[in-house]
């Protein structure tokens, strides 16, 4: 039989396969589901047989054998406009991809912030995929419990509720909230404010305790703080707050600000421009994340290098990991570092 008579009409089975390779049908399903008992000549010849068939594995009959779906949820509970239009949850994607392209797991989005768990988690538990992945949780996403009951699941960021066997991959956010401020403290700054990311996410109450640390071991009260939703709306509407409560004699004006992400770093921008105010002469700022956007505002951002790419790829690692039996670190900490541009 030609490879393009099987290509065509039927697709080829498993054993045509093992008679174009002149071994049983079992030694072609070891070779197919990875096992290691298959000598060097037989994998050589099913490999050539399966290249020559242009052979495509059933997933649906390997995962009855498995048990498994060789599928993976990422759980993201925001809105689609916020999942879209943050350069955060692009980077991530890519690397989880990065890291199941070299696997047999698929990759199932799931947008849930307008439910209330009943179908994310239903469906999670319906035996629909072998593991979860969540990133940008709140304390309010009760539902993400009955998720991590139902499959393993590995958060991206410290979980909001964090529990002695949830598995998560973060950046030291704490760190990196000092290592802002310190540097803004290095330049001279003295009325040093803050735009915080959401008082329900990790990520924004552990920036806001960097930048408070900081300041404290400075012997430096802080400077107007207001918190941001780390979107530019939210970004440029904390930043009117702040220019009102300046305006009105209730705090002075703040020489500097360490803003919790680059979004909202460009709508603080916008708001700071429309009011005659000049970065970093006026005050100088620094965002978070190091993303497209920071090179893309005027003046460039001074920010925090988060490696959201990484992020993702050490996630799906620790969830395959999981899936297959090991047992990886519950807590991958991984380092932000400090990019000095034109707005600090």
């Amino acid at each position: 039989m030609s490879a393009d008579a099987v290509a065509g009409r039927s697709p080829a089975t498993l054993e045509q396969v093992a008679a174009r390779a002149g071994v049983s049908r079992s030694t072609v399903s070891r070779v197919v589901n990875g096992g290691n008992r298959v000598s060097p000549e037989a994998l050589e010849s099913v490999q050539r047989a399966i290249a020559e068939l242009r052979y495509v594995p059933n997933r649906a009959a390997r995962s009855l054998a498995s048990r498994q779906t060789q599928a993976i949820a990422l759980v993201v509970p925001e809105d689609t406009t916020r999942f879209f239009g943050d350069p955060f949850f692009a980077a991530i994607v890519t690397g989880i991809n990065r890291r199941l392209s070299r696997s047999d797991h698929m990759l199932n989005l799931i947008i849930a912030s307008d439910d209330p768990g009943d179908k994310a988690s239903t469906f999670l538990a319906g035996g629909n995929v072998d593991g979860a992945l969540v990133v940008s949780h709140h304390t309010s996403d009760t539902y993400i419990d009955r998720i991590s009951a139902s499959v393993p699941v590995v958060f991206g960021g410290r979980p909001a509720r964090e529990r002695v066997d949830d598995y998560f991959v973060d950046v030291d956010n704490v760190a990196a909230g000092r290592v802002a401020t310190e540097y803004l403290l290095s330049r001279g700054h003295r009325r040093i404010g803050t735009i915080t990311g959401p008082p329900d996410m990790p990520a924004g109450v552990d920036r806001l305790t960097g930048f408070r640390d900081a300041l404290a071991e400075a012997g430096i009260a802080p400077g107007p703080v207001a918190d941001g939703d780390f979107t530019a709306v939210g970004g440029a509407a904390a930043m009117r707050r702040i220019l009102a409560r300046v305006e009105a004699g209730e705090e002075p004006w703040p020489d500097a600000l360490f803003v919790a992400s680059d979004l909202m770093a460009r709508g603080a921008l916008e708001v700071l421009a429309r009011a005659g105010r000049r970065v970093p002469h006026d005050l100088a700022i620094i965002g978070f994340d190091d993303s497209p956007v920071a090179t893309s505002v005027s003046p460039p951002l001074t920010t925090i290098r988060q490696p959201s790419l990484e992020q993702g790829e050490a996630m799906a690692d620790v969830l395959l990991a999981r899936l297959a039996g090991r047992t990886p670190p519950r807590v991958t900490i991984l380092p932000a570092e400090l990019v000095v541009r034109d707005s600090a």
